[in-house]
């Protein structure tokens, strides 16, 4: 297994844990944020689902120009989660090497902010996303929500 294989691998295995942790968060708490200077937990769950969206684009273009919009209800952006997952899983399986190792632009504020090859940029992409899962899941119990397991029992979950 190459490295892109081993990518989409371990995107598809984290989909369903991302889906567990974005149901679990209350929708009339989404305004929640532990402190002043951080996400709100709608901002979180929006920034989660836009973040695979512009994977596409990326993955299409070689650049996108990363934008936060106002976070829609909890429905649409677990919808929309669901949908740029469903739309990123083929893009990925069909890259190939040239295109995995071809240079890609993050832009914030029409300046490039991240310049990599594709593949190390995707990597990060799912690494970020990862980081602000677990961001996510610290404010489930303090919202009066359950933790879903994520990587094996939790507190509130014994897992699958």
């Amino acid at each position: 297994m190459n490295t892109r294989e081993f990518l989409a691998r371990c995107f598809e295995a984290e989909r369903p844990k991302f889906v567990r942790v974005l149901k679990a968060v209350p929708a009339d708490q989404l305004g929640y944020r532990p402190h002043p200077r951080s996400t709100s937990a709608g901002d979180l769950v929006w920034l989660l689902a836009s973040e695979l969206r512009d994977a596409c684009v990326l993955i299409d273009s070689g650049e996108v120009s990363f934008q936060m919009k106002p976070a829609p209800p909890l429905s649409e952006a677990i919808a929309a989660y669901e949908r740029n997952a469903a739309e990123l899983a083929p893009r990925l399986a069909k890259l190939d090497e040239a295109a995995w190792e071809r240079t890609a632009r993050f832009l914030v504020e029409g300046k490039v902010a991240w310049e990599a090859p594709l593949g190390e940029m995707l990597w990060g992409f799912l690494f970020d996303a990862i980081h602000h899962r677990g961001q996510l899941s610290t404010y489930l119990r303090p919202m009066g929500a359950k933790v879903p397991s994520i990587y094996g029992p939790s507190a509130d979950d014994p897992g699958e």
